[in-house]
């Protein structure tokens, strides 16, 4: 700790801005023992405690701001990004976005001390459309606990520094390992899953031609058009007969029942289907199982010369299905 202490003195209130902002864009800086070595040179007179944590806090804010601004002009994409490594992203964005809506602008109060929620705090704010003076005012407030927490740690503790940051960095450690294993684990679980889901989905898949012959027959068939766009316009072709969604707003769709006994068709504007695993993989996490993919998608369906439509139904959510 006595390196870092004498570090800090060296290059001063700058090393603690970069420190503060490398945290908050998650990277793995100990940003809490550089507050501890402020707080002590603070006390030997080699920096100002005010300006140490005025600057901590600013930069908190700023940062925040950032994350913020990408919650509300993304809203549940940027969630999906951050809660990409859960098990069920679906479940953690809508778990995430329950906690807020129960403690509100108060959670920036203590997020910065709970690992994870750190992390969706303020993007959650800004998908929740909280004001922006309010949001900073509550961040300022929550960076400034913080801030203050190991700042002054590090001012009364000064001349048993060394000891304090063994038990600190020791307790580091021990999270960053269990936090690196817990997110291996998850990445591989992850990444098995997707290739068995992608094996399975591709031996689903249904043709132009038998999707034509099965609405010829007048089967119960769901065909869910995934071309929606952030305004839900409907200016591309569809499939008579297509219920159109947005795909990257799969969260306004969560209330929607669809009979697990129904067949559902996918089908999206790329060839390579992408976008129709991924909504499909939702789908039978809320229990459909016959869901299937529209081979070649809705150019392989045009290819062939079967009817198109520019009348589409683009429902309000929750009307899928309906």
């Amino acid at each position: 700790m006595h390196e870092t202490v004498q570090f800090v003195a060296r290059h001063g209130y700058w090393l603690l801005v970069g420190a503060v902002l490398a945290r908050q864009a998650c990277l793995p800086m100990p940003a809490n023992l550089f507050l501890l070595a402020a707080g002590a040179l603070a006390r030997s007179g080699k920096l100002n405690l005010t300006a140490s944590l005025g600057l901590s806090v600013i930069t908190f804010m700023a940062a925040d701001f950032v994350w913020y601004e990408a919650g509300h002009r993304l809203g549940d994409r940027m969630l999906h990004v951050l809660c990409g490594l859960s098990r069920d992203t679906g479940s953690c964005v809508t778990k995430a976005t329950a906690v807020f809506a129960r403690h509100g602008v108060r959670t920036l109060l203590v997020s910065k001390f709970v690992v994870g929620l750190d992390a969706v705090a303020a993007p959650l704010a800004g998908a929740a459309a909280v004001p922006p003076i309010q949001f900073l005012v509550f961040d300022a407030l929550g960076a400034l606990f913080w801030s203050a927490t190991y700042a002054v740690l590090g001012y009364v503790f000064s001349n048993q520094l060394d000891r304090v940051a063994v038990h600190i960095a020791r307790m580091g450690a021990i999270v960053a390992i269990a936090m690196a294993a817990w997110l291996g684990f998850r990445m591989a679980q992850k990444v098995a899953r997707w290739q068995s889901f992608k094996h399975q989905f591709k031996l689903a898949r249904i043709t132009p031609e038998q999707l034509r012959d099965k609405l010829s027959a007048h089967e119960d068939i769901l065909i869910v058009d995934l071309q929606g766009r952030l305004d839900d316009s409907a200016e591309s072709m569809a499939i008579p007969g297509a219920v159109r969604i947005n795909p990257r707003r799969l969260e306004r769709y969560k209330d929607v029942e669809i009979s697990p006994t129904r067949e559902v068709v996918l089908y999206c504007a790329c060839r390579g289907e992408f976008t129709s695993a991924r909504v499909a993989l939702a789908l039978q996490r809320k229990g459909v199982q016959h869901v299937r993919p529209l081979a070649g998608g809705i150019q392989a369906w045009r290819d062939l010369g079967f009817p198109v439509t520019s009348q589409v139904r683009i429902p309000p959510a929750p009307a899928v299905g309906g």
